[in-house]
């Protein structure tokens, strides 16, 4: 549940395939800035795509959008500007994958991790604080609530055709070995053995992005695969993402590929895909309140585990147990089969993108800006760190290891006991003395 806590206590350049084709500028009006810094009132954008297949995805996009819109049957005005479309869950997104169509939402899992005895909260809302809910009204029983997509949101992205999913060189990142393609982390992990699921409370800060080009994001990582072509990965966190949402709200965000990030998958339900339950937490929705320097701690607690039986993977806010959704195990090859087959790969932890701006490193902060030594109530943390294992259970997550690709500018610090459990202080300014 997200809480006041009072204890003592990815884009990089991507790689272009150069094909020939004729520019065509086409003006498209939008009621959202394209520009990635939010804004107010109505702008013009003006974006020159390509006539061949560029075009046709912008095309195709719309019409996607169109879908979503005409399927709602109520429409939500974020006092944040978002506006929330409550669709029914059988017309959602994820049932245009082909491996979905004619689906409906599965049941839930008959047995949680840990507490497969306990009954669930019902209503439990606060699981997830969210601004657009603050007016008080609700998406219908029946419905999800879809954070509405416009052609501002297309145009701020660097590439149509990818617009909601991570560059191709993301996989190096969750290798490791991310030094030279501008995703910069600070994470805690775990290997060596077969996981079926990771949980953790984190808490949620207004991190500061100096570029639309760039983002920050707090987040839990299952993986499983090699790192060529056959990645697989299912993620949950929040995120301050410009280029994606247009302002810097720091957002609840969902992802996950199973090519390692080339061609499928995508953030929240900007993809068919992850098939969503809840009808009070909007994926994508700005987080509110958040937690503020030398002051309050919010933070919200994600689970992640696969369902032994359906072989679904679950995602949980709260620990009170309100479901969000699940991507279901068609979605992958590694993460995909029942029964035994479960990650190879667990991360926690702060990602960051330098794009490097005149060759000095970026001013975007990780978490709450502030290096792991300033400790509670200053520096962001995860804590609680646990895995699943092959039996349901939830356990500590032993061994972690805990890395910074570049510790001058984003640095991690653990520690283990007490209420906390496994935990970690992480993040940074980024550019800094330490770091020019």
């Amino acid at each position: 549940m997200a809480s006041c806590c009072c204890w003592q206590k990815k884009p990089c350049p991507i790689i272009a395939t150069f094909v020939s084709f004729l520019l065509i500028p086409i003006l498209v009006s939008s009621s959202a800035s394209a520009t990635g810094g939010g804004g107010n009132g109505s702008t013009t954008a003006q974006v020159l795509l390509r006539s061949g297949e560029e075009g046709l995805r912008f095309q195709r996009m719309k019409a996607q959008l169109a879908r979503v819109r005409e399927a709602s049957v109520k429409t939500i005005q974020s006092p944040d500007g978002d506006v929330i479309d409550c669709v029914p869950s059988h017309l959602q997104p994820a049932f245009d994958h082909p491996k979905l169509r004619g689906q409906k939402p599965a049941d839930e899992p008959e047995a949680r991790p840990g507490n497969g005895d306990a009954e669930p909260m019902e209503g439990d809302d606060e699981a997830l604080p969210q601004t657009w809910r603050s007016s008080g009204e609700w998406c219908p029983e029946g419905t999800i609530p879809v954070r509405r997509t416009t052609e501002g949101d297309l145009l701020r992205a660097s590439s149509v055709g990818r617009f909601g999913m991570k560059p191709q060189t993301q996989s190096a990142a969750v290798r490791r070995d991310s030094t030279s393609n501008g995703h910069e982390h600070a994470v805690g992990y775990v290997t060596g053995g077969q996981f079926y699921g990771a949980k953790a409370s984190l808490n949620v800060w207004p991190a500061q992005v100096s570029s639309p080009a760039e983002f920050s994001l707090s987040q839990i990582w299952v993986i499983s695969g090699s790192f060529g072509n056959d990645l697989n990965t299912i993620e949950a966190g929040w995120q301050v993402s410009p280029e994606l949402y247009g302002d810097n709200s720091p957002r609840f965000f969902t992802y996950w590929t199973n090519d390692a990030y080339q061609e499928t998958g995508c953030y929240n339900l900007h993809c068919a895909g992850f098939v969503q339950t809840n009808s009070r937490v909007a994926i994508g929705a700005a987080i509110s309140p958040v937690s503020a320097y030398g002051g309050h701690q919010f933070d919200i607690t994600l689970l992640i585990w696969k369902d032994p039986k359906q072989g679904h993977w679950w995602l949980q806010l709260g620990p009170s147990g309100a479901l969000v959704g699940y991507w279901p195990s068609s979605l992958f090859t590694h993460l995909g089969s029942r029964g035994r087959g479960g990650a190879d790969m667990v991360q926690f932890g702060g990602e960051a993108v330098n794009t490097r701006p005149s060759g000095s490193h970026t001013p975007t902060q990780m978490g709450s800006g502030r290096f792991p030594g300033e400790g509670y109530g200053r520096a962001a943390y995860f804590r609680n760190v646990q895995v699943v294992d092959w039996d349901n259970n939830l356990i500590p997550a032993a061994g972690l290891r805990l890395l910074a690709d570049h510790p001058g500018c984003y640095d991690i610090a653990g520690g283990q006991g007490g209420e906390w459990g496994s935990y970690f202080y992480y993040g940074g300014p980024g550019r800094n003395v330490r770091c020019p």
